[in-house]
């Protein structure tokens, strides 16, 4: 919100006011003295009569009420079309934070104070150029009021005044709107959230990316410790010395295609090998076939129709070797499948 749009709204409705209402408070104002005069003829010692009280309290509201309600009107409405309606109380609450003179140092050098600072030089400037130059003008023909009546003479004076509030309000008017800009600027850039405030909300809203990774790293760790689990049921450990390892399991009653139960990488390819040695687990080093199967076969799934016939040859050898229980025809049967 800027000030000085509050400052100008009222000022043109003060100044177009009291052009309107100029007229009628004096002539109020010459009836409320005549009615004085008359008190004061007909008594020699004039106390302040209770009527006199009444008659200049009225004097007042007439003259001074309109001007007074139309600045109130103007501010309500100047500030409230900034602020969209918005009404806050948050201003007229006690802070103690605002006595701190720590606080109040630093408020002296930042960049609000700067650009308040410079705009009330500029305001100054403004309005002393403004007056100067209009005083200068009512001096340079004020000889003339000598050979002119005091009604002619006061509302030349008045009209020049008029016209210097007129150029004031123009001024202050391209200031204001540059203030207004610059306040809206402003509010955007103090609005904006920090590199640290985007974190904490992105922690409130997603979670806390370690916290997250904490749970992946344990979700795989559990992962991990499940699949060395099914390690001792597999049939066959397909791996490539010692980067890949890819455990199988083939049940022709059970499974149509034989299953992966386990496969890793470098340290869990070594682990997955040695679990299957202490169960005494045939391994087979085939590097193309461990690399496929741990590149192409989903755990706990069965390997992919392209591996079959692949895989067919490891479980033809291991029923050779009398490892596993399987028909003989089982090649065929897994090309077929």
């Amino acid at each position: 919100m800027s000030k000085d749009v509050v400052s100008v709204a009222t000022l043109v409705g003060s100044t177009l006011m009291l052009r309107l209402t100029m007229r009628p408070a004096l002539e109020q104002a010459s009836l409320f003295m005549r009615y004085c005069i008359t008190l004061a003829k007909d008594r020699t010692i004039i106390p302040v009569p209770k009527e006199m009280m009444v008659q200049g309290m009225l004097l007042f509201a007439r003259c001074a009420g309109p001007l007074l309600a139309m600045t109130i009107f103007l501010t309500v409405v100047a500030t409230m079309a900034q602020t969209r309606m918005l009404v806050s109380f948050e201003l007229i609450k006690p802070k103690f934070s605002k006595l701190n003179p720590i606080s109040g140092f630093k408020n002296l050098f930042s960049l609000k104070s700067v650009v308040e600072t410079l705009k009330n030089l500029l305001k100054i400037s403004i309005l002393f150029y403004i007056v100067y130059t209009s005083l200068r003008e009512i001096i340079m023909v004020s000889e003339r009021y000598l050979h002119a009546d005091i009604y002619s003479s006061c509302a030349h004076v008045l009209d020049s005044i008029f016209k210097m509030l007129l150029k004031v309000i123009l001024g202050f008017t391209v200031l204001a709107a540059a203030d207004f800009l610059y306040q809206l600027w402003d509010f955007e850039r103090q609005m904006k959230m920090t590199k640290q405030e985007v974190k904490e909300e992105y922690k409130q809203t997603e979670g806390d990316p370690q916290i997250k990774s904490r749970i992946k790293q344990k979700q795989r760790e559990m992962a991990q410790q499940r699949m060395m689990q099914n390690v001792p049921g597999a049939d066959v450990v397909v791996r490539n010395p010692t980067h890949v390892a890819v455990a199988l399991r083939y049940h022709p009653g059970e499974d149509a295609a034989p299953i992966v139960l386990a496969k890793g990488l470098d340290y869990l390819a070594l682990r997955i090998v040695k679990v299957a040695e202490e169960h005494n687990i045939v391994t087979v080093e085939n590097k193309p076939l461990a690399r496929a199967l741990y590149a192409q076969a989903e755990l706990e799934r069965m390997i992919p129709p392209e591996l079959y016939e692949a895989v067919a040859e490891v479980m033809v050898y291991l029923y050779k070797m009398d490892r596993i229980q399987a028909p003989a025809d089982m090649a065929e049967e897994l090309r077929n499948t």
